[in-house]
């Protein structure tokens, strides 16, 4: 029996092994120079084991035979390639893998980038995923978003920490870049100035940044643009947005350049808005970049941008409609306008930037810079609109369906505008640095002079009920009116002087950041100086911890907007917003899931202001109080974990928790009295008062004060094959408040609902394998061509952004929600060259 026994165990294993078929994979892998690549990793996708390229960048592997499967090459410092096969038993298929330097910018933080670990408030950004990121506005400012927040899909603009929009520097080649100013709806708004196919490193500071950055009070965004040392490019279309952009270097290296064109229509987002109409949005831009190098030491460098955005709107009605909830009262209620007349806005941008950089010696570098940079602005707008308000019926079965049915209120208004602002910076400035021992000494200079010239002419008509706003008879009394006209010439001086010291040793490292800015300008003749500290410290220990300090001075002058009053008129003795601003930090890289890299970054701050300008935000415009008349806080947390939540591919997490503040100077009110000491309406025309109380506003919430802030990016892939991929973009923020104009008692009182988003997009790779097509396929050039299709507010909810507010028959002021998109679907396609 036991012969009879080992013979049937010897037949199981043979026939076990003869089912479990099985091919190989063999080749050579290069990089773009065709030069061989000795240790990549080339691993069966869903493994954990493989093996790695010779010496002569070639490689045998073992396969899985009558089954499809894909293979992952993988090397620090570049792009990972994916191959798919599907081969039959005993078979064996040569190839020749092709490797691309670039790789993630992920891994780079999560393993060896230390400046960002370092310094406080500093986020690297991955310009590549802005293509990628399922945004209506795209570009780099749609990832910052997912990092602060957001509450509004039609901007670029952001806000950080408590601050508005007025308040983040942006540089682009260390030029600095300012937005249009008449902008006051995020469907006015085109194409951001920042191109992503052109950058190449995206530095973003949410606070606490050092002395070289300039006067401004909330976040830095620094952008650097490609060095090109070989011919690529790419080129993309959907139904928002179509781009080209080329690269390339001549003159054995010493010349490269970088050129991009884009065309952005909004067209299809602006249409399912509540205001139906004939939207005419468009917006183009060319921005080109040039290097020359003229010896070793000597480098010249060109930065040019033009970009042009106009938006027309013929609007022709508009149904809005609110709940309201309270015990003794619950309605829906309904707004109806019928619009006549028409908007017709141009903003037109540009910038020439020319720079030198020379390297006199290994320790020292200097970079001269001159640029003009121009924004030319003109809003035109003549819509008057006829209102009803009222409960609206949303019975089903009802005939009168949809419409108001019992009015409230009816009226007329007309606003009129005809808007010119002219702003022109021209700028120039040393920077440099100096290396000596275990300092790295950075300094700058810069004069810049600044041409404003602004002609606004704008009012208001309003009529309720058959009476015009306000009611003085028999005179017609406009509701608003500006009439003012402003050409200013000012000259700002500034510079820095800042010394980054390496004090650790072998046991920890410690690195020390001390710098002082100065500023003054001739406008209000104000002489600023700005202290600011860095420190962080790695401890010797054997989990891997970065913890980090900042302290400084934030000052920033006025620019235009602050100057402006409520009224229109100019206030140019407004002096700089101060902040005092405090940062503690953390910085822990861990591994999870299967040894993933992963790193969790945490801050808390606090941040005190003087010499407030108070402002109100209505959409993206800015209206400030154009006086130095309050003072402010903010104070808050921030959580962010960046890894790989599925194996190579990015994700990330931020959590924020804020409160900001302001308190007037002098605000209050009266509370009236009766002679039994009840208060009384002071209109009141049956009760006579005879007494008052005086109340003290104290702080009251800020326009921008979120208490939460949630983003989440996401990316997946399907298990057996990486070619196709789906992204989520969440965001959520509590809600906002909202100012009640003219009005103390009930300043920032109306509350914006929470913002919820989520948008959604599946991507696949079309085409890739370069060296297995034809000569003669039209496509032979393209490294990859990739389709998305995007499904933007994946759960149709049409935020809140403003309110507008209507009166009815008997005085009483009601706020209906003025909301923005519904959910809406793009398809883009993007080919790399």
């Amino acid at each position: 029996m036991r012969p009879l026994f080992t013979l049937l165990s010897l037949l199981l294993v043979f026939s076990s092994l003869a089912q479990k078929k099985s091919a190989w994979v063999s080749g050579r892998i290069i990089d773009e120079n065709e030069k061989p690549l000795t240790g990549v990793s080339v691993i069966i996708l869903g493994k954990t084991t493989g093996l790695s390229s010779n010496d002569s960048g070639r490689f045998r592997i073992k396969v899985p035979a009558g089954k499809a499967f894909a293979l992952v090459f993988s090397h620090t410092g570049f792009a990972d390639v994916q191959k798919n096969f599907y081969l039959s038993d005993d078979e064996e298929e040569k190839i020749s893998i092709v490797m691309e330097r670039g790789g993630k910018t992920l891994t780079t933080i999560v393993v060896s980038e230390n400046k960002e670990r370092t310094e406080a408030g500093l986020t690297k950004i991955n310009p590549k995923n802005a293509l990628t990121l399922p945004s209506t506005t795209g570009g780099i400012e749609a990832m910052i978003k997912t990092l602060v927040g957001s509450n509004n899909e039609l901007t670029s603009q952001y806000s950080v920490r408590g601050g508005n929009y007025d308040e983040n520097l942006i540089y682009i080649n260390d030029f600095e870049i300012f937005r249009p100013y008449l902008v006051r709806s995020g469907q006015q708004e085109g194409l951001s100035f920042i191109n992503p196919e052109l950058a190449r490193n995206v530095n973003f500071y949410t606070g606490g940044f050092q002395a070289k950055y300039g006067d401004k009070m909330s976040s830095v965004l620094d952008i650097q643009y490609k060095k090109a040392t070989s011919f690529g490019g790419s080129a993309y279309v959907s139904l928002l947005e179509q781009g080209l952009h080329l690269e390339g270097a001549a003159r054995k290296g010493r010349l490269s350049y970088l050129m991009g064109i884009r065309n952005r229509s909004n067209k299809n987002l602006l249409k399912s808005q509540e205001t139906l109409g004939a939207y005419i949005p468009s917006s183009s831009d060319i921005q080109a970049s040039l290097a020359y190098k003229l010896s070793e030491k000597v480098q010249l460098e060109f930065l040019g941008t033009y970009s042009i955005t106009k938006f027309t709107l013929f609007p022709e009605s508009a149904q809005k409609t609110t709940s309201v909830f309270s015990p003794l009262f619950t309605a829906n209620l309904g707004l109806d306008i019928i619009f006549e007349g028409q908007e017709k806005d141009s903003y037109k941008t540009n910038l020439l930037g020319f720079s030198i950089l020379h390297t006199p010696n290994k320790k020292l570098k200097l970079k001269w810079m001159a640029s003009r940079f121009q924004n030319k602005e003109n809003e035109n707008f003549d819509i008057a609109g006829s209102y009803l308000f009222g409960d609206r019926d949303f019975d089903q079965t009802s005939s009168t369906y949809g419409q108001i049915v019992n009015p409230l209120g009816a009226g007329y208004y007309q606003n009129y505008g005809r808007n010119e602002l002219d702003i022109t910076v021209y700028n120039a400035s040393l920077k440099g640095s100096y290396t000596a021992g275990r300092h790295y000494i950075l300094f700058g200079n810069s004069f810049e002079q600044t041409n404003i010239n602004d002609k606004l002419k704008e009012w208001e008509y309003q009529d309720s009920a058959g009476y015009s706003l306000p009611y003085n008879p028999p005179n017609l009394t406009l509701f608003k009116s500006f009439n003012s006209i402003a050409d200013l010439s000012i000259q700002k001086y500034s510079g820095y002087l800042q010394d980054n010291i390496r004090l650790g040793n072998s046991r920890q490292d410690i690195s020390l950041q001390a710098g002082v800015r100065y500023n003054y300008n001739s406008l209000n003749k104000e002489f600023l100086l700005s202290p600011r500290l860095q420190f962080s410290i790695k401890p010797n220990w054997k989990r891997d911890v970065v913890f980090k300090l900042a302290a400084g001075a934030y000052q920033q002058p006025p620019f235009y907007r602050e100057l402006r009053r409520y009224d229109g008129t100019l206030n140019t003795d407004v002096k700089a917003q101060r902040s005092y601003q405090f940062v503690a930090g953390a910085d822990f890289n861990f591994k999870a899931f299967d040894s993933r890299p992963f790193r969790l970054t945490t801050e808390a701050y606090y941040k005190t202001m003087t010499s407030v300008d108070v402002y109100d935000i209505d959409n993206v415009k800015i209206r400030y109080a154009g006086n130095n008349n309050a003072k402010a806080y903010a104070v808050g947390f921030e959580a962010r974990l960046f890894g790989e939540l599925v194996k190579d591919a990015e994700s990330w997490l931020s959590l924020g928790i804020m409160q900001t503040k302001e308190n007037l100077d002098g605000d209050h009110y009266y509370q009236y009295l009766n002679a039994a000491g009840e208060v009384i309406n002071a209109q009141s025309t049956d009760q006579v008062p005879v007494d008052s109380i005086r109340n003290e506003v104290g702080f009251v919430r800020r326009p921008t004060d979120r208490l939460i802030t949630v983003g989440l990016y996401l990316e997946d892939y399907l298990p057996t094959n990486k070619n196709f991929k789906f992204h989520l973009n969440m965001l959520y923020g509590s809600n906002m408040s909202y100012n009640i104009p003219n009005s103390v008692k009930y300043r920032n009182a109306l509350i914006i609902e929470p913002y919820i988003r989520v948008d959604a997009g599946f991507s696949a790779q079309l085409l890739s394998e370069k060296s297995k097509r034809r000569s003669h396929s039209p496509f032979r050039n393209f490294q990859n061509i990739w389709a998305s299709f995007e499904v933007f507010n994946l759960i149709d909810r049409r935020n809140t952004i403003s309110f507008q507010l209507v009166k009815d028959f008997a005085n009483n002021v009601y706020s209906i929600p003025n909301r923005l998109t519904p959910r809406l679907v793009n398809f883009k396609i993007v080919g790399r060259f």
